[in-house]
């Protein structure tokens, strides 16, 4: 199940977001998202974890819960929606 984890602390690590969530079970990915101009993380990330028992264990127990000194959002996430592409020009 593929997780979705806001209000992220800007210090949090994708390390720091896998520890937490192995509490609950085995993780196989956990990415916080990074603007990719300056490279500092967006606030948000996302963990993967491949047993939906363990997964909604940790998304019952961590939505709300404190992770680096700011109360988190964990939900399931839901699938990317498509977007017009955005062009920086004006023609």
């Amino acid at each position: 199940m593929n997780i979705y984890v806001g209000n992220l602390s800007y210090g949090v690590s994708d390390d720091q977001l896998r520890e937490v969530f192995e509490a609950y079970g085995t993780v196989s990915s956990a990415k916080v998202i990074s603007d990719k101009y300056s490279g500092r993380s967006k606030g948000f990330g996302f963990v993967e974890m491949d047993d939906d028992n363990e997964a909604r264990a940790a998304i019952e127990d961590l939505d709300g819960a404190e992770i680096d000194g700011r109360s988190c959002k964990v939900n399931e996430a839901r699938p990317r929606e498509e977007r017009p592409r955005r062009d920086n020009f004006r023609r």
